[in-house]
């Protein structure tokens, strides 16, 4: 930089002010460069991947969603269809055979394999009687025969909380209604599981069949289908995301050479045009040997600095 005297303004010669802005000027194009070529790229892919996995997320709950309340509804149609096929069946052994005793109910073995018969592993279906005057339900066909003849209400020790929705959908059956619900039933193992009760009037008698089962069992197809889309989304997450790791490094490595690659020849160029600036018309261009635009610059400035070099000559020529 040259300063004058007096109020003239300073003056910046070509030279400083290509040091002064070189850095920068530089900087500011690899910067566009890294946007445009990497982080723009980049954040779409890394978009529409995220935009995938949560496609591909909804996809699998809706579809097992879906799953679960078919293999609900089939389990209710299942169970409640049972229901009124033995109360039926039930119904018609009955008055056939009017000298039957409810107390041998679960010893006579036509109408016990009538009466009780199983649905699924777990489920199966019992009979039980509407109370008359001493307001007392007890079963009378049972799988276990420890509980024939039995005050149903002694089951509220072994229910637990859950016992107020089970008893509602056996006493519903006082009306002559159809009753159905789920309640929770402790297994063997002490685990709280869900099952699913329908109750049925037998028509013509003071009896009613309750036919329960436990849905998880017709939900087990449903569970493995489940894991295994669990499964699959894992395995696609991890791929795509090996994959993105893969694309952003080879992706990086691209744009970083050619940026420096770029910016180091313009720099090369802007380095002899400085140079051609001040007087020195000897310099050569060797550095460049691509037949890109940016080929065509230093093509450009080697004509350049033989029309400075011969117009120079002229003027000496003259002289």
């Amino acid at each position: 930089m040259i300063a004058t005297r007096g109020s003239e303004k300073p003056t910046v010669t070509p030279s400083a002010l290509q040091k002064k802005k070189k850095g920068l000027g530089f900087l500011r194009l690899r910067g566009r460069m890294f946007i445009l070529f990497f982080f723009v790229p980049i954040s779409l892919i890394i978009a529409a991947s995220l935009l995938y996995f949560w496609q591909l997320s909804t996809l699998s709950s809706e579809l097992t969603a879906g799953s679960v309340g078919t293999i609900s509804r089939m389990t209710e149609e299942v169970v409640t269809g049972r229901a009124k096929e033995v109360a039926s069946q039930c119904g018609v052994y009955l008055i056939t055979h009017p000298d039957l005793k409810k107390a041998f109910f679960n010893y006579d073995l036509k109408f016990k394999r009538i009466a009780v018969q199983k649905i699924g592993a777990t489920g199966y279906t019992t009979l039980y009687e509407v109370p008359g005057a001493d307001g007392v339900w007890r079963t009378w066909a049972h799988l276990d025969p420890n509980m024939i003849g039995v005050d149903m209400a002694t089951f509220k020790e072994s229910l637990g909380g859950s016992f107020p929705e089970f008893w509602k959908i056996c006493t519903a059956v006082k009306d002559g209604k159809e009753s159905r619900g789920y309640y929770k039933w402790q297994d063997s193992q002490g685990t709280l599981r869900d099952k699913f009760m329908v109750s049925v009037p037998v028509t013509g008698t003071p009896y009613a069949v309750a036919a329960t089962a436990d849905p998880d069992e017709f939900a087990q197809p449903v569970k493995f289908i489940q894991d295994a889309a669990a499964l699959f989304t894992l395995r696609t997450r991890n791929l795509v995301i090996f994959i993105l790791a893969g694309t952003v490094i080879l992706i990086g490595l691209i744009v970083a050479v050619d940026a420096y690659s770029l910016t180091a020849k313009i720099k090369y160029l802007t380095d002899v045009t400085e140079r051609i600036s001040v007087g020195d018309l000897d310099v050569e261009i060797t550095g460049i040997k691509s037949r890109d635009e940016i080929g065509e610059l230093a093509d450009a400035i080697t004509r350049m600095q033989e029309s400075i070099r011969l117009a120079i000559k002229r003027l000496r020529d003259r002289k």
